[in-house]
């Protein structure tokens, strides 16, 4: 593995925090470990799409996975596929679609790794009824620092096996996976959306929906009789049979950074008012595209940019039943009375079904994500807030997702962590993780 004299640019989604990497591509299942002499730290990353420093390594190396995007077989009665860990998932689709497959479980974006989707255990919209990415991986090859490679499965070095999905990359380097797609019969989703007047009103919604897919964008800036309210989405894959092609690329793209006063209370408000209102009955039906139904970001490049260079943070938390609907309210206005902006919080319902992997975020109850502007002097004491609120409320915050928790914080979220470290690869380490450990 050959290193370039100047250190490639390499940031996380978010663009928070900015660290010095040292980029390695791997093109091949077998170049690492090589040699004897390796480096002392290395975490091995995709597209660089988890929002924190999960995907980054202070003063390490990471080894890049997307030159390993080959697909190795596929079983067209079954619709098992085996691929290595830098095919993404846009790559599966422009495969699978055609042929009448579709991914099991999808994130909001599908310029995603399956190494990375994996380490991070990642959920969708059908999360009630499919669980998550990992509940669809039946075997995957792992390779550790001293060069031994295992498959891992249910049946075959189990613990490894679960430890590995949703471990966040700590396990070693992931080479191939299999991954079991779902058979559709066209692209378009039957689709519904719903205003909705607030939480009890969500939850109304949500109990009555019999939809495989469902989420919600919520406006969490408004307040008085517009606090809370929003629009639930819902879906299902169309039994339609019709032809089924690969997706255009996008052609859009935010061309440059914008300045950090362009995304303040006031155009946040804005834009909640009009995507509020754009939809004017209290119920709409009709047949969407996959694309715009599971990726609507996806269609415009580099969106991150519209943060500006010091970039944002996300919060995502999902809060038990137990205290879901009183707990959202409390932290949504807590969020709301900060002064904080955000035009993308996405509320939605997690399922009973467990997760496969030991440090998997999923669990049953209410999820909200949302990003932030960074603004170091009042987005890091609001993110410190809402961790705390969300320990007190017996839920957890997703790692993908995070750049701030606090060791202790990680640890009442995870108790798991020290059960989680033995199956750590001494070489593989991340920034989040040394921040979240330094103080064990």
């Amino acid at each position: 593995m050959a290193s370039k004299s100047k250190p490639p640019v390499f940031e996380s989604w978010g663009r928070y925090p900015k660290l010095d990497v040292r980029l390695e591509p791997l093109f091949w299942t077998d170049e690492y470990p090589r040699g004897t002499r390796l480096p002392p730290s290395v975490l091995a990353v995709g597209m660089g799409r988890s929002y924190g420093d999960v995907c980054l390594l202070e003063g390490g190396t990471l080894l890049s996975t997307l030159g390993m995007d080959r697909l190795l077989h596929f079983e067209t009665a079954t619709g098992l596929l085996r691929c290595e860990s830098g095919v993404t998932l846009d790559q599966i689709l422009r495969f699978a679609v055609p042929r009448g497959w579709f991914l099991p479980v999808t994130p909001g974006t599908k310029y995603v790794t399956v190494g990375g989707a994996i380490a991070n255990d990642v959920h969708g919209k059908n999360h009630h009824v499919a669980g998550s990415f990992g509940n669809h991986v039946p075997r995957f090859e792992l390779v550790r620092s001293d060069g031994s490679r295992a498959i891992c499965s249910a049946d075959e070095n189990p613990e490894m096996y679960h430890a590995t999905i949703g471990g966040m990359g700590l396990t070693g380097l992931i080479t191939w996976a299999e991954v079991m797609l779902r058979p559709i019969a066209s692209r378009k989703i039957r689709y519904t959306a719903i205003k909705f007047s607030g939480i009890d009103d969500f939850l109304a919604i949500s109990g009555s929906s019999r939809s495989e897919c469902t989420m919600a964008w919520i406006d969490c800036i408004s307040q008085g009789r517009a606090f809370a309210r929003g629009i639930y989405m819902q879906g299902d894959y169309s039994e339609v049979m019709e032809p089924k092609k690969a997706s255009p690329k996008p052609r859009l793209s935010v061309p440059f950074d914008f300045p950090s006063w362009a995304l303040n209370r006031t155009s946040m408000r804005i834009f909640n008012e009009l995507y509020y209102r754009k939809q004017l009955r209290r119920q709409v039906t009709g047949q969407i595209d996959y694309e715009p139904f599971f990726y609507p970001l996806d269609s415009v490049l580099h969106w991150n940019r519209i943060y500006g260079k010091r970039g944002f943070l996300q919060f995502q938390c999902v809060i038990p039943w137990r205290y879901g609907r009183d707990g959202i309210l409390a932290i949504l206005e807590t969020i709301a009375e900060s002064g904080m902006a955000s035009f993308l919080a996405v509320l939605k319902v997690m399922g009973e079904i467990p997760s496969v992997g030991l440090m998997s975020f999923p669990q049953p109850g209410i999820t909200l994500a949302l990003d932030i502007a960074l603004k170091p002097e009042v987005t890091f004491p609001l993110f410190e807030r809402l961790a705390e609120m969300t320990r007190e409320l017996g839920g957890r915050l997703y790692p993908a997702k995070d750049a701030c928790m606090t060791g202790q914080h990680f640890r009442s979220f995870y108790p798991q962590w020290e059960q989680f470290a033995v199956y750590r690869d001494p070489a593989f380490t991340s920034a989040f993780w040394e921040r979240v450990t330094a103080d064990a």
